[in-house]
């Protein structure tokens, strides 16, 4: 890179930011915050013109232990522990669901391959949760 290359990025890299700060003072600036809004239109929402009701989205352990559940019918039940334990490891947050979604494997093994099958599959992922659904299936 040349010297006048650099010259030129370094003082883009120092204007740019200036005019950014610059141009979002001057929009908030020119936003009605209070005081008399006489002659400005207000947006409000309104019922009649909602198409749909907004979709409600899914808690992440939901949505895990649905994508478990679907690994488990579609391969097996080692397949969908080793999954659940990954998942636990690369979102600690998901840790205090990771008994819950492994006692619903064990049920749904249980269901899919009976209970003397689905105890084969268990194994010590969260506290041996999978052999406690395995095991609390009636």
């Amino acid at each position: 890179m040349t010297h006048s290359a650099r010259r030129i990025g370094r003082s883009l890299a120092f204007v740019l930011p200036v005019v950014l700060v610059l141009s979002g003072t001057l929009a908030v600036a020119s936003v009605p915050w209070a005081g008399n809004t006489a002659g400005t239109q207000m947006l409000t929402a309104s019922s009649e013109n909602v198409s749909a009701p907004a979709a409600k989205t899914a808690a992440p352990q939901d949505v895990l232990r649905d994508k478990l559940l679907a690994e488990l019918q579609q391969k097996d039940p080692g397949f969908a522990l080793t999954s659940l334990q990954r998942e636990v490891e690369e979102r600690p947050s998901l840790a205090k669901h990771c008994m819950s979604i492994a006692k619903a494997l064990g049920r749904a093994a249980v269901d899919h391959y009976g209970p003397v099958r689905a105890q084969t599959y268990s194994r010590p992922v969260c506290d041996t949760s999978f052999a406690s659904g395995v095991a609390n299936v009636r």
